[in-house]
């Protein structure tokens, strides 16, 4: 039985292409995860661009669809704020220029909607009498989110939280 790194080493450049073709047929990826796959898989220098050239060139492989696709999905499913998916981004590899189109194509108002609403379910689970600390535990929860102060503090006052 062969290991998964023996494997790696047989492939030749048109069946890293085709495996590459499908990992980012599966769901969005970065470039440098990719690059990260197929250094994985045993494919390194001039091979290695050539296959992340054609997957550009035949659009498996757009930094910029990658960039949005994961802002909406991380703000629309997990309710992270911009400066945690901006955080993730720049793990990704992503560049400022994209990073930026990313985070400003979130709408500002399901932003705020979404903001309130964590503030308001967190609020409601908090068993805090003193209004000070129980201001600030809901500042470092809706922080760790990744949501900014600014917004963080007009959506406790828009919901009388503070």
């Amino acid at each position: 039985m062969k290991s998964g790194k023996q494997e790696a080493a047989i492939l030749d450049k048109k069946q890293a292409l085709a495996k590459a073709e499908n990992f980012c047929v599966y769901q969005e990826r970065s470039q440098k995860e990719v690059r990260y796959k197929l250094v994985e898989w045993g494919i390194r220098g001039d091979e290695l661009e050539e296959i992340l050239s054609e997957l550009i060139m035949n659009n498996f492989l757009n930094e910029e669809r990658f960039a949005k696709s994961y802002a909406s999905g991380k703000f629309n499913v997990k309710k992270w704020g911009r400066a945690k998916i901006k955080q993730g981004l720049k793990l990704k590899g992503v560049t400022d220029k994209l990073l930026q189109k990313a985070l400003y194509s979130l709408d500002d108002d399901d932003y705020l909607e979404t903001l309130t609403a964590l503030a308001v379910k967190k609020a409601e689970t908090l068993n805090e009498s003193n209004p000070l600390k129980r201001k600030m535990k809901l500042m470092n929860y809706l922080q760790g989110r990744g949501f900014e102060t600014d917004l963080i503090l007009l959506a406790l006052k828009a919901s009388n939280l503070n």
